[in-house]
């Protein structure tokens, strides 16, 4: 009997917003493993196509903005499909708003540097699970979102309380930014779009306050494992 073909490779499509929010350290996480990843920018057809997951990054656009519906149905339609989905920041907030939560306001805007705490499920689960409670991590966010319906809080930070949260077993959605570069926050920094959100903090960002590779690795690699 003639052996069976080997197994495509794992592939993942990103959902990307600004061009400046990019996978940062995933993608150099992603190359290290040979796993293929393609970009899908804002005006592109939304289509998962063969890829075997979906991670969906931030950027300045709100989850509540009408532009955003069409790219919120096709994140709930992958959910529905059973795909694993990993979302970051913006990408949390959609996925959130897909399985029914609110998304809002936060009491203030969480920029810089800042703690993430693990509840007792974020320091058992499979992809957070094993790292430092309390973690440092980048932060860059104004909105937030109640825990959707079905969901399990995994982390909390003192001016955020959803900062990370799992639906079934594949579906991660992280306010937090453990993909961000030294680089990439010099970059935001410079962005037009965020000028605003820069002149209000009391000190410029240290791009190097922590380092946050380990934890990017640790995270990527535990969704991907979700596979």
């Amino acid at each position: 009997m003639p052996e069976p073909p080997p197994a495509a490779p794992r592939s993942v499509l990103v959902l990307r917003h600004e061009r400046f929010e990019h996978l940062g350290y995933f993608a150099e996480i992603l190359n290290h493993l040979h796993i293929p990843f393609v970009y899908s920018d804002l005006d592109d057809k939304l289509d998962l196509g063969r890829h075997q997951g979906l991670i969906v990054m931030g950027g300045p656009q709100s989850a509540n903005d009408p532009d955003m519906s069409a790219e919120m149905h096709f994140i709930q339609e992958v959910i529905d499909e059973k795909y694993p989905v990993l979302g970051i920041c913006l990408g949390a907030q959609l996925i959130a708003k897909a399985l029914g939560a609110h998304v809002y306001r936060n009491h203030e805007k969480e920029i810089g540097w800042a703690p993430v705490h693990f509840t007792e499920s974020g320091q058992s689960d499979p992809v957070l699970g094993g790292l430092d409670s309390p973690s440092t991590f980048f932060h860059w966010h104004s909105e937030t979102f109640t825990l959707p319906p079905g969901t399990e809080l995994l982390a909390w930070s003192d001016k955020c309380r959803q900062q990370a949260f799992r639906y079934r077993d594949a579906v991660y959605g992280i306010q937090f930014h453990p993909e961000i570069t030294p680089e990439m926050i010099v970059d935001w920094s410079a962005q037009p779009v965020n000028c605003g959100d820069v002149d209000t903090l009391a000190a410029p960002l240290d791009p190097r306050a922590a380092a946050t590779e380990p934890l990017a690795r640790h995270i990527l690699e535990g969704w991907l494992a979700t596979f």
